[in-house]
């Protein structure tokens, strides 16, 4: 655990600079740290980044050889991207230095609860739905106004950023990845754990090392904490005996002794041998059955953290979901085009697959993560898809998982989006639905998930009549 007061006049090393970590450089220096910048890009790679800080007394450490000597820090500061097992920042360990990253400093100084989210997939929709919730009902409360809710982590604001702000009545929401927790030693006041698959095998270096970093997130719970878990799903259900606290539970699927669960097409919050309704499946905007997991687990959180009913059922009823993810774009010529840019592995592809029974077009493939396609392509067999559009280093993985079936239609010769969106309104027929969910990652072709979406919705918005 890291003090305030420990950073000052040491030698701090912060490994790779990125968004995250200019927030991090700020703070750092504010404490008189003698920092070091260790990256593997040139100056003139980093350059908005380092105009961000071009006015700070830090030095730098560029290029291949970046991770060369880490043993003259006291304290390095690793960025999410950096796998935290890789050798070289183990020798440091090793040998004596200290290990953390702006999360993890985070957690040590950071005056207030903290509500922690994580999972494979849904944790930007769960952490902001549960942020909306809790504001909502402070808005209402006029006991509460001078709380604060703040929301962070792989979504929102570096947390670093509004730590100096926290007082200790505020609430952080953080939505936290494996490559944040793999390192903590410490656990958030209430932990949701959403659905547990594989992803980021390109990072981790098993299966078994991806669960174990997010068991980070309950392990070092105290008995005054409190966990919120799916129930709906093995790995997830395992998290329950890694922690002292008492559980929560939500499903979709079944109901729960005590927590959050869908019942005859009705959201229901039971605690205390009370059952209270929150709203029909119906009255939500958002699509797809895997959202009444997000939901459930949303209203569940929102309520242990303090927030009354009426908050919860008119947020949840009112909240439209993220960008990005299976977002309505434009209805045109009666076809209908969904932006699930975000999708960047298999198991949010089925889900944005299952959340529609009308003939779908669906737009598939990217960067490579290392995924396996198998279940996709039987879901895609078995489901209304008419026509897989495919670009990117994955489409033919994804072509061969579907095994040949003849009766969807493949087009697998898409040099760029735009063509692609153009095949789907040629083959595409009134109420058919058009979904950009790649499965894959974008980095062959755009900076990030966010750059893809925003080239398809572009193209859909720039669509006219002839």
């Amino acid at each position: 655990m890291i003090n305030i007061y420990d950073l000052k006049n040491q030698k701090v090393g912060i490994l790779g600079l990125g968004e995250e970590n200019i927030a991090l450089v700020k703070f750092l220096i504010q404490q008189d740290v003698q920092l070091t910048i260790c990256d593997r890009k040139s100056r003139q790679e980093l350059g908005q980044y380092l105009e961000q800080i071009k006015d700070l007394p830090v030095q730098f450490r560029l290029g291949e050889n970046y991770l060369e000597g880490l043993e003259d820090f006291e304290i390095l500061f690793r960025t999410p991207g950096l796998p935290y097992l890789n050798s070289k920042i183990q020798k440091a360990k090793n040998n004596g230095v200290i290990i953390s990253s702006e999360m993890k400093l985070f957690f040590d100084l950071c005056p207030c609860p903290i509500v922690g989210v994580t999972g494979t997939k849904g944790k930007g929709t769960t952490t902001t739905l549960i942020s909306e919730i809790l504001k909502n009902f402070k808005f209402q409360i006029s006991n509460f106004k001078n709380i604060n809710i703040y929301l962070g982590g792989n979504i929102g604001n570096p947390p670093i950023e509004f730590l100096e702000k926290l007082t200790k009545d505020d609430i952080v929401v953080l939505e936290l990845s494996s490559f944040q927790l793999q390192d903590m030693e410490k656990s958030p006041h209430i932990a949701v754990v959403l659905d547990i698959k594989v992803d980021h095998l390109d990072y981790h270096q098993s299966r078994q090392e991806y669960i174990e970093s997010k068991i980070n997130i309950v392990k070092f719970q105290t008995k005054n904490d409190l966990t919120v878990i799916n129930a709906d799903y093995l790995t997830s259900f395992e998290f329950g005996a890694q922690t002292p606290t008492k559980t929560y539970w939500f499903s979709r699927r079944k109901s729960v002794d005590e927590g959050c669960f869908v019942e005859n097409n009705e959201i229901i919050l039971r605690i205390n041998d009370e059952d209270l309704p929150i709203c029909k499946t119906s009255e939500v905007i958002l699509k797809g059955e895997h959202n009444l997991e997000n939901i459930c687990a949303a209203v569940l959180t929102s309520y242990l953290a303090g927030a009354d009913l009426e908050s919860i059922k008119t947020t949840v009823k009112s909240f439209k979901g993220l960008e990005h993810r299976l977002e309505f774009v434009r209805s045109f010529k009666g076809i209908n085009f969904y932006n699930d840019s975000f999708s960047t592995t298999p198991d949010t592809t089925i889900a944005a697959i299952n959340s529609f029974k009308s003939p779908i077009i669906l737009l598939v493939g990217g960067s490579e993560k290392n995924s396996d396609f198998k279940e996709l392509g039987q879901i895609i067999k078995n489901s209304t898809v008419k026509a897989i559009i495919s670009i990117g280093q994955t489409a033919s993985k994804i072509i061969d998982a579907i095994d040949g079936d003849h009766s969807i239609e493949i087009i697998d010769t898409i040099k760029s989006m735009e063509e692609a969106v153009n095949f789907a309104l040629e083959i595409g027929q009134k109420d058919d639905v058009v979904i950009l969910s790649p499965a894959s990652a974008s980095f062959d072709r755009y900076k990030n998930y966010k750059e893809r979406g925003e080239t398809f919705k572009k193209i859909i918005l720039d669509l006219k009549d002839e």
